[in-house]
């Protein structure tokens, strides 16, 4: 793409854009001039269409991959060349909504028993019981900790945004005993190499590994954990303006979903529970 690609990195870079959100729209627009061996700004409107209806049609991309694909298009387009959608519109993709699959505390506390490597069950606790995203997680750092104020500091979560997340008691115990073992620092679930935060991607295998070790046979990866801690949040009766907050959502719309995986929770009213005051404690 040669200085298109800088300018497109340019308007990523001016709009705060993640490194990891910069990098998927990228692929998306190099994926494109590959596809027709053309520079993109050459493209017309039908091309494009035709290339999208190519990746449904023919790669059997899902509704939802396929609309962030269209998101990375009209991003160059649209912010990077500046040709205005009423002028080089490429139509979006109606998804279906759905509603997760959610794990019960008793298929959690199975889950977290069946991690046996101490450093992820500590980092697959930590998403559950604070109601983590996978990214954030494994962006902690011992000094994000506030035993003081019982809170997780959350630097730069999505949407390049700060927030406080939940710190139990019962977390805070977890989390000192696992830290007097492995000493981690400054990153509080490092890698293989020390000085780095472990991957999404492994941090991903240690929930799929501990999900087939404790037989859940429940679609869905690790941020399973967090819509989890959501549902059951508003299944022991926390107001939904206290879990939009700690989830970290820009909408209350967006938390309002977990009604409907808990829709009993509506006639109850309860005071907030540790999530990890399970009946049988976590295995040392």
């Amino acid at each position: 793409m040669g200085i298109l690609r800088i300018r497109m990195e340019q308007a990523l870079a001016i709009r705060g854009l993640s490194e990891r959100t910069g990098r998927t729209y990228l692929r998306h627009v190099t994926d494109l001039t590959r596809h027709y061996n053309r520079a993109p700004d050459t493209l017309t409107v039908p091309e494009v269409e035709a290339y999208v209806a190519h990746l449904r049609q023919v790669r059997r991309f899902t509704l939802g991959s396929l609309a962030t694909v269209v998101t990375g298009l009209r991003f160059f387009y649209e912010v990077t060349l500046g040709r205005p959608r009423t002028d080089f519109g490429i139509p979006a993709p109606k998804c279906p909504s759905k509603l997760p699959v959610v794990l019960s505390r008793g298929e959690v506390a199975r889950l977290l028993a069946q991690s046996t490597h101490r450093r992820n069950r500590m980092l697959l606790t930590t998403t559950y019981a604070a109601g983590l995203r996978v990214s954030e997680v494994v962006g902690l750092q011992v000094s994000h900790l506030d035993s003081a104020r019982m809170v997780i500091r959350i630097e730069q979560g999505k949407g390049c945004r700060d927030r406080y997340a939940l710190l139990s008691e019962r977390l805070l115990a977890e989390l000192r005993a696992y830290w007097r073992v492995f000493r981690a620092a400054p990153w509080l679930f490092p890698g293989q190499r020390p000085d780095q935060p472990m991957s999404v991607r492994t941090a991903s295998r240690a929930y799929h590994t501990a999900q087939a070790r404790a037989g859940i046979t429940k679609r869905g990866g690790i941020h399973s954990l967090r819509h989890a801690f959501a549902t059951h949040l508003v299944e022991a009766g926390v107001d939904l303006h206290t879990v939009q907050c700690l989830l970290g959502h820009r909408h209350i719309e967006t938390t309002t979903r977990y009604l409907h995986l808990a829709p009993h929770a509506l006639a109850r009213r309860g005071a907030p529970c540790d999530l990890l005051d399970f009946t049988t404690p976590l295995p040392r």
